[in-house]
């Protein structure tokens, strides 16, 4: 029923963006894939290249990025992030230091299929210096897992600040600048609330001279069936706007419309 109806809506006279939205933003991703495999089965074509090939500009962006597996979402971003015109650090950084060795490792599995390249050679090749060797560590998919006791950190925070007089954090910004200096920043946020570090990404986007569409539209794709309900809340209480009153007052059209799906809201968020 679903492929159908987006058979009606990709290839009608004109393209009806609504039910685009209805559908895509309103199924989880396993979802998704199974209505891109009866789509297939019924017109012999290609979802994502219909989508492509239909649409334009950010929304094509929306809804073409809901269309891939989260592994592959990740290694296409990083793909663009490394090949593009310019090389696009920040994304680089939201990615690799947010995720488990588990995603790592399905990511450059997803990289090398996507692109046949291999995902550390081209870190190697495109970054320089401290910033590439930490992405390069980052992308062995080795680090240290399992339960983090907060009383345990919160104690390992308070003796490196009783020891240095100041928080890790501020180490950091004192000793270094940079990309390399975001990425340390990152790494140490996403350790201790990665929910907050994200609404703290999300707001910067949004308010930092002008809306920064790449990083919301990854951040709310690849984080929608993870923790978005708790960025949704760090947002608030550190901002005191709701995520989705900031994406309305920001946004327009059927792009506004399909972040605002993604994003989803409270009564009083409308």
């Amino acid at each position: 029923m679903d492929a159908q109806l987006l058979g009606g809506a990709l290839q009608g006279i004109s393209c009806e963006k609504d039910v685009l939205i209805d559908i895509l933003t309103q199924r989880c991703n396993a979802q998704r894939l199974m209505i891109a495999e009866a789509y297939r089965d019924m017109y012999g074509r290609d979802l994502i290249t219909d989508l492509k090939e239909n649409l334009s500009h950010h929304f094509k962006e929306v809804m073409v990025g809901l269309m891939y597996p989260p592994a592959s979402y990740d290694a296409h971003e990083l793909w663009h992030a490394l090949k593009g015109v310019d090389t696009e650090e920040k994304c680089l950084i939201d990615i690799l230091a947010s995720r488990s060795n588990m995603e790592i490792f399905q990511m450059k599995e997803a990289y090398l299929m996507q692109y046949n390249n291999d995902l550390q050679q081209d870190i190697d090749s495109e970054t320089s210096g401290h910033f590439r060797d930490t992405l390069m560590n980052l992308a062995q998919g080795t680090r240290m897992e399992g339960y983090a006791d907060p009383c345990t950190a919160a104690q390992d925070a308070m003796e490196f600040q009783n020891i240095s007089g100041q928080d890790i954090v501020d180490a950091i910004n004192d000793c270094y600048d940079g990309y390399f200096q975001e990425l340390l920043v990152a790494i140490v946020l996403c350790v201790r609330d990665k929910p907050s570090y994200f609404a703290y990404r999300l707001y910067n986007a949004i308010h930092d001279f002008g809306f920064h569409n790449k990083t919301v539209i990854r951040i709310l794709i690849a984080r929608s069936e993870i923790d978005l309900m708790n960025i949704r809340q760090r947002y608030k209480e550190r901002y005191g706007k709701s995520l989705f009153h900031d994406i309305k007052h920001f946004a327009s059209g059927h792009y506004e419309s399909a972040l605002l799906a993604i994003c989803a809201g409270d009564a009083e968020d409308y």
